[in-house]
């Protein structure tokens, strides 16, 4: 299988906050934007596989700022990491200010996915060969996220978490 970089997964899509999409306070409801992520990212999952992709886990969301009615709201997706029938995607959100049309990043996810055939079992995907130092740097913590993530599972002990055990010093 031939390697891809993040920029070959990259998906994007913007959303106007409707009134439909906020909660009692105005703001975007957690549950709205968790589900846009969702879609950005599994477009993200499927253009470096081109396979059915299914969400295994959603691993990290930072909901660092509320998103306000009327935002407009962009969310950029890439696949950070590759393994064998898994993969790491990345997700920034970004908030445009309708008038300076400047754009703030607010919130960020990390969500797994792995790709399936139509039985539902696992197949292999292609590897991701980082490019940008950003991509490195989010390559690089995805074995760690994962190995965190095994362990945490109970699929993994902790000896065996040689990146995890690198990190802390042994």
């Amino acid at each position: 299988m031939k390697s891809k970089t993040p920029k070959d997964t990259y998906a994007i899509t913007s959303q106007f906050v409707l009134p439909n999409d906020t909660n009692a306070l105005g703001n975007l409801a957690g549950g709205h934007l968790l589900h846009w992520m969702d879609i950005v990212s599994a477009i993200s999952a499927h253009r470096l596989c081109r396979q059915v992709v299914v969400t295994a886990a959603v691993n990290n969301v930072s909901f660092k700022e509320s998103i306000k009615l009327g935002s407009i709201v962009t969310l950029e997706a890439k696949v950070s990491r590759s393994f064998n029938t898994s993969m790491e995607v990345y997700i920034d959100v970004w908030v445009e200010d309708r008038v300076t049309g400047q754009k703030k990043k607010h919130n960020e996810a990390i969500y797994t996915f792995v790709a399936v055939d139509q039985n539902g079992a696992s197949l292999p995907v292609p590897e991701v060969t980082p490019e940008t130092e950003e991509e490195k740097t989010r390559y690089e913590g995805a074995l760690r996220r994962r190995q965190l993530s095994l362990i945490l599972a109970g699929r993994m002990k902790p000896d065996e978490a040689t990146e995890l055990k690198a990190l802390f010093g042994k």
